[in-house]
């Protein structure tokens, strides 16, 4: 394994990376490395066109070692990202005429109305709230793949009361939901992630949790980031951590 084989990856690695862009290419360099049908990987991301290339980086990469070649994908994307990543302070709370900013909700429905293919919510809490469950109907009817991880009752302990969390988005139509089993994760643990994550491109971090309260009404912070390497790393581990068990569907 000498040079010439990291030679051959870079030359496949930058061409499906120009076919198809650093986020898309972010996205699947697990597959890719992995073995997955480089047809299957390429319908995945919308751009059949890029089977060939990707089944080329594949053998490249199968040859110069899985390990070292998804490393170094996942580099050669975060530098073409980081040129353009743009952040954005989100916050719920009482208004300040002389501090304007983008409000929880608005920046939510911002990122599933931006969604084109795959779009991730994980949320603690949960409530119905009808603009947060129309802009999801709005994105399941584009075929957007929608996928949302919520704590149980049973993982929450008292903590949460009530119906289950997942009951908030029992009306939607085709959404996968998943939670993370209580027995086998770590004792008091909780799946208290409030994210939600579009397209591997954008990607909004919050402390509330989706009810009309944490979206409307409390004092809460986030962060919304637009490209760069964020977005695509927690795309990447979520679809980890269904893969791999550690989410199971509900």
């Amino acid at each position: 394994m000498g040079l010439s084989d990291r030679q051959a990856l870079a030359a496949s690695a930058g061409r499906v990376r120009e076919l198809i862009g650093p986020a898309a290419l972010a996205a699947c360099a697990a597959d890719i490395v992995s073995g997955t049908e480089p047809a299957i990987i390429a319908a995945r991301i919308g751009r059949p066109e890029a089977a060939q290339a990707i089944a080329k980086l594949a053998t490249a990469a199968n040859t110069w070692g899985p390990g070292r070649a998804e490393a170094y994908l996942y580099g050669l994307c975060d530098a073409a990202q980081e040129r353009n990543q743009a952040a954005e302070i989100v916050l719920t709370g009482p208004t300040e005429r002389n501090v304007p900013f983008r409000t929880t909700l608005s920046a939510l429905v911002h990122v599933i109305d931006t969604s084109r293919q795959e779009l991730w919510l994980s949320t603690y809490s949960a409530r119905p709230h009808r603009p947060l469950l129309e802009a999801l109907t709005r994105a399941l009817d584009r075929n957007v793949a929608v996928s949302i991880a919520v704590e149980t009752l049973a993982g929450a302990g008292s903590a949460i009361a009530g119906s289950e969390p997942a009951h908030a988005f029992a009306e939607l139509d085709g959404a996968r939901l998943y939670s993370w089993p209580a027995r086998t994760r770590p004792e008091d643990a909780k799946l208290h992630a409030k994210l939600a994550l579009a397209d591997g491109d954008i990607l909004l971090v919050t402390s509330a949790n989706f009810t009309a309260s944490g979206l409307t009404n409390n004092l809460e912070a986030g962060v919304l980031l637009t490209g760069g390497p964020g977005p695509t790393r927690a795309a990447a581990y979520l679809r980890s951590l269904v893969r791999h068990g550690t989410l199971e569907r509900i």
